[in-house]
């Protein structure tokens, strides 16, 4: 099975994105995926050498053809090492003060948070800055459904700051997995200079 992506004009990670969706839907093939930048076919290129797979770059008119061979299935594909530092930031502060979205069913609210959430790892440009505050900082916690999407945002250089006092009075700050420990002159400052910001 031959798939060919192309992915010219794309903003990073979503080439990337992109080859990993083929590459999960199938057990063996060749995915191409096509970019027009270095950054893209370094990051596609990553991805298939992370995952083992033969990966061959033709370069044509300023174009990259990546020919990702598979020949076996493989399991759960993670983004690893991709980097989207050169992306500009959004000057957008997304504060999120529950672990839920929206009033009504909590356990729609949870669905719907971890929607969310991943989706901000497919839209590009990026928010500046993710605030966890009051029940929101359990989101970056131990056990959170939405640690591995605020980890890909962080490796592609959004801020994620939870509210240390926050973090204390659930008793939780020892299992923070991503994201720093942040004060509230220090949030207060960050929504203040944001030249937006979102309320969750």
């Amino acid at each position: 099975m031959n798939t060919e992506i192309d992915a010219r004009g794309l903003n990073c990670p979503l080439p990337v994105i992109q080859t990993k969706k083929a590459l999960e839907t199938i057990n063996e093939g060749v995915i191409t995926t096509i970019v027009d930048n270095e950054v893209a076919k370094e990051n596609v290129t990553k991805l298939a050498k992370s995952m083992t797979l033969k990966v061959d770059v033709k370069e044509s008119q300023g174009n990259y053809y990546i020919n990702i061979f598979k020949d076996q299935p493989t399991g759960e594909i993670t983004l690893g090492e991709i980097s989207c530092d050169d992306l500009p930031k959004r000057n957008l502060v997304i504060l999120i003060t529950d672990t839920s979205f929206g009033a009504g069913s909590e356990e729609l609210g949870r669905i719907l948070m971890k929607g969310y959430i991943y989706t901000l790892t497919e839209a590009t440009p990026y928010p500046k800055s993710i605030i966890l505050l009051n029940s929101g900082v359990k989101l970056a916690v131990e056990g959170s459904e939405v640690l591995e999407n605020l980890r890909k945002l962080e490796a592609n250089g959004v801020e994620i700051l939870s509210c240390g006092t926050c973090l204390d009075y659930y008793k939780i700050k020892d299992k923070l997995l991503v994201g720093g420990v942040s004060n509230m002159y220090t949030i207060v400052e960050k929504l203040n200079n944001a030249k937006n910001t979102v309320k969750i």
